[in-house]
Formats: C-alpha cells, structure tokens, sequence
C-alpha cells in the first residue's frame, strides 16, 4: 500500500488558484477514491467550505490571487484537521505558527501530500 492509497475514501480540500494544476490534482484524488471538496481559488469560499462540508484533508496553495491562504489554515488547524501547503514559495514565508506543516513543491506529488497529510495517523495506529 503506498501513502496515496490512503486518499481512499477521504474528503479532500484543494485551495488553488491556477485552475489546469487544481483540475489535474483533483482528476488524480477522484482517481484514488478521494471526494475532492473544491477546488477553490478562494479564500473566503474555502473557510465556507469548512463551516458547510466535512472536510478530512487539506491541501493548500500559500498564495491565491491578491491573498494568503493562511485564514484557512488557522481554521483547519482550530479544527484538527490535517494540511498541507503546496507552493512554488519559499517555506520562509509560512509564518511561525505553523511550522510542522509540510511545504510541497508544485507540481504536486500526491505521494509526498499523502505522507504528510497522513504520518500523523500512521503513528497513532
């Protein structure tokens, strides 16, 4: 079984604002047996998606167009929900409070997300 297979069954955020690289990731979670909750290039509709639909990952650009994606991650880590960010920025501008959150360059490998987004689980079992 590799990280990815665990996508199975998973309801899966993707906040993204460059539509062919969210349409592709989405394409590949459907393909692994994810619910895809999005995508969305929004940082105001992903925090309604988070108050509206179970969501049990998240994988998140830092830099949508003219904001940061970081409302969503404090909401997603307010509610234990596991994240990512994937981005072509440097880990530098993830601000401090969210160290320990894995940084995945674009274009995204669903393997890497998986064992991020998962490690966490893997231990407790």
């Amino acid at each position: 079984m590799t990280h990815s297979d665990r996508f199975s069954g998973t309801r899966v955020l993707i906040v993204e604002d460059e539509f062919l690289l969210a349409e592709e990731t989405r394409l590949k979670l459907e393909a692994l047996g994810a619910t895809v909750i999005g995508p969305t290039p929004d940082v105001d509709e992903a925090l309604e998606y988070l108050d509206t639909t179970q969501v049990d990952a998240a994988i998140l650009d830092i830099y949508l167009t003219g904001e940061f994606v970081f409302p969503v991650a404090e909401r997603l880590q307010d509610m234990g929900i596991p994240f990512v960010f994937a981005s072509a920025y440097d880990a530098e501008i993830i601000p401090s409070r969210f160290e320990g959150f894995v940084l995945c360059e674009k274009p995204f490998e669903l393997e890497k997300i998986a064992q991020a987004l998962f490690a966490s689980a893997q231990r407790d079992h």
